[in-house]
């Protein structure tokens, strides 16, 4: 017949009964818990421990692991719910920014096709630096840069975006010459 167990009742192996340490062995105890933290809280430091060593994951009582696990734990903060910027994006600063070094830096210019582009690219790396100068929170910037050489044609530049009429917002400048003109797109797309 089999035996039956009786509910409630836990097994010998699983039940622990804290033993009562000496004065010599509770400072053994803390210096090996001090080892163990030291070597829990280092990055990623592995040299200290060897296959079989007595200082071991395992050895970690409920407590110990307990306030081993709140060792690693994130900060948490409150939620702030602000669905507004502090300052939003003003686009008539921006475009006087963008005027100014455009203006600054084209001045002296004379198109050429082979280094347009690298042109550009300095240009549109400094009107993005100003535009983060200027502190708007919340707000992540696309800037483009078009040169075009004048020839007699037409140009139509195009952009889509999926939009958020209340917070995103955009502005562009403009600097033409006899030989070229040069737009500059900003975009300030709002950023929870």
């Amino acid at each position: 017949m089999e035996k039956k167990k009786k509910l409630g009742t836990t097994p010998s192996h699983y039940t622990t009964v804290p033993k009562k340490l000496s004065g010599q062995e509770k400072e053994s105890e803390a210096a090996r818990l001090s080892q163990i933290y030291r070597h829990r809280t280092s990055s990623h430091d592995v040299s200290g421990f060897e296959p079989g060593d007595e200082d071991s994951a395992t050895d970690l009582t409920k407590s110990e692991f307990l306030a081993f696990k709140a060792s690693f734990s994130r900060p948490k903060y409150a939620n702030t719910y602000r669905m507004e910027p502090y300052r939003t994006f003003e686009a008539h600063i921006i475009r006087k920014k963008a005027e100014e070094i455009l203006k600054n830096i084209l001045q002296d210019y004379q198109y050429d096709g082979s280094n347009a582009a690298a042109k550009c690219l300095i240009l549109s790396e400094d009107i993005l630096a100003a535009v983060k100068d200027q502190d708007f929170d919340r707000y992540k910037y696309i800037v483009q840069v078009f040169m075009v050489e004048k020839s007699g044609q037409s140009i139509h530049i195009a952009s889509r975006w999926v939009w958020d009429a209340t917070r995103d917002n955009w502005v562009s400048a403009l600097y033409e010459t006899e030989n070229y003109v040069t737009v500059a797109l900003i975009i300030a797309a709002y950023y929870e």
